[in-house]
């Protein structure tokens, strides 16, 4: 990795980062009231699209290297990058939805992932572990320690729960461009990897399996999936890093909220 490639941020860069973030959780908070039964991918979608641009922002991942939609909505096996469509939620799915958004040139992302109506309790501990991984991967990420202290904090969660962590898909820098340097791996040595600096920006974004870590891309060219069809999770936050505790920039405050009023 070429290390000049790092952008550290300003304060004034972080607030418009932070801005663009908190509409990425306020979006999924709105497409977190429509998830039922019955509702199709496609139509949260539309949801979402609307809601980000009567925001006075744009959609980030919207033809972002050709992708075609808004969000992507990932249902059980599905890992990440799965596109919206005509599937209709079920009982017992497990939806994860990636969220991005582009306001005053500054790219917001985050995900989360929602149960339809109850849900497996192997699959709920999953979910639960994934979300708590990414905590953890947070409370490592501060200035001074390195990328795989992050990794190793959500490896070591993961696995000693009996689940997998994905090898082939990372977080990464976000900032101008939604995707920059560094690459922030779900799992690592401590220790290892780039230094983590006040003033970088990154998404930390655990894809967590219930059984075999590999996975597969789809004729689609997006969609990757596990290899042996067992549920994925995946939760992601943008985080500033900090000298002491990172700044959680995007939220799942509003998220939540709408699901313990469902």
């Amino acid at each position: 990795i070429n290390l000049n490639m790092i952008y550290l941020k300003t304060p004034e860069e972080i607030a418009l980062l932070r801005a663009s973030n908190q509409l990425v959780g306020k979006t999924l908070a709105e497409v977190a009231k429509h998830i039922r039964v019955g509702v199709t991918t496609l139509e949260l979608d539309k949801i979402a699209e609307d809601f980000i641009r009567s925001n006075g922002a744009v959609p980030g991942f919207l033809d972002y290297g050709g992708f075609p939609n808004t969000l992507c909505i990932s249902v059980n096996d599905q890992v990440v990058h799965g596109i919206p469509s005509n599937y209709a939620l079920k009982e017992g799915d497990i939806v994860s939805v990636d969220c991005g958004t582009l306001l005053n040139g500054y790219y917001g992302d985050s995900a989360y992932t929602f149960c339809v109506g109850e849900v497996d309790e192997k699959v709920k501990k999953l979910l639960k572990i994934t979300k708590e991984s990414l905590s953890l991967g947070i409370d490592s990420a501060q200035h001074g320690n390195r990328i795989g202290d992050i990794g190793y904090a959500i490896q070591k969660h993961c696995q000693a729960a009996g689940f997998s962590v994905v090898r082939k898909l990372v977080g990464h820098g976000v900032g101008r461009n939604l995707h920059e340097d560094p690459e922030v791996p779900n799992f690592g040595k401590r220790g290892q990897g780039v230094l983590l600096k006040e003033g970088m920006v990154i998404a930390i974004e655990p894809m967590i399996n219930m059984g075999n870590r590999d996975v597969v891309q789809e004729k689609d060219g997006w969609t990757i999936r596990t290899i042996d069809r067992k549920p994925s999770a995946h939760f992601e936050h943008t985080i500033a890093i900090r000298k002491g505790k990172a700044e959680i920039l995007s939220t799942f405050d509003y998220i939540e909220e709408v699901l313990n009023n469902k």
